[in-house]
């Protein structure tokens, strides 16, 4: 909605932009708000507290994928990589009828959570060294760059229920000569 009210702002007409700005700053402060209260939330319980700790040790992953994760995903760490996979939305499901074989797609899903891990991988690609293995290698395979990119979200997703399974912060994996390189 605050994205919606900013691109109004451009082509409204002067005698508007003043109610168009006033609805702006509302939402701003409502924003600022929920965010306040989700923070606060997190920290007055424990489980929440460590959930957060852990999914936030991960190289990628910040508040703001933290908090979209735990609200909008409860079942992180209590299901299989494969059920985790197709309820975010990042599981390759065929398009078969009959003789025709289609092409496998993602789609489904909660949407919220897939978006919080797209920014989230764009990032992991960069600055997580397992992610950034991956991406590369896939790549270098031939796989276009958003088949990759969605990969290595299935993979994100997969490391970080693994590690709310379990409660393990992220561990940086031991140095090999290929990631020396490119460090």
């Amino acid at each position: 909605m605050l994205t919606a009210e900013k691109n109004r702002m451009r082509s409204a007409a002067r005698p508007v932009r003043r109610d168009i700005q006033q609805h702006i700053r509302w939402l701003e402060r409502r924003l600022a708000s929920l965010d306040d209260d989700l923070g606060k939330t997190i920290r007055e319980h424990a489980q929440w507290q460590d959930r957060d700790r852990v999914l936030q040790s991960t190289p990628g992953i910040g508040p703001m994928s933290s908090c979209t994760l735990l609200a909008n995903l409860p079942e992180l760490g209590r299901l299989n990589r494969k059920e985790i996979a197709a309820l975010v939305g990042v599981a390759p499901l065929n398009r078969d009828s009959g003789t025709l074989r289609g092409r496998r797609t993602i789609w489904g899903g909660r949407s919220h959570v897939r978006s919080a891990l797209y920014m989230a991988t764009l990032v992991g690609v960069r600055c997580n060294p397992v992610l950034r293995t991956f991406y590369e290698r896939l790549l270098a395979a031939g796989k276009p760059k958003k088949v990759a990119l969605t990969a290595s979200m299935r993979k994100l997703l997969t490391i970080l229920n693994a590690m709310a399974r379990t409660n393990t912060p992220w561990q940086r994996p031991a140095p090999t000569l290929a990631l020396q390189d490119s460090c």
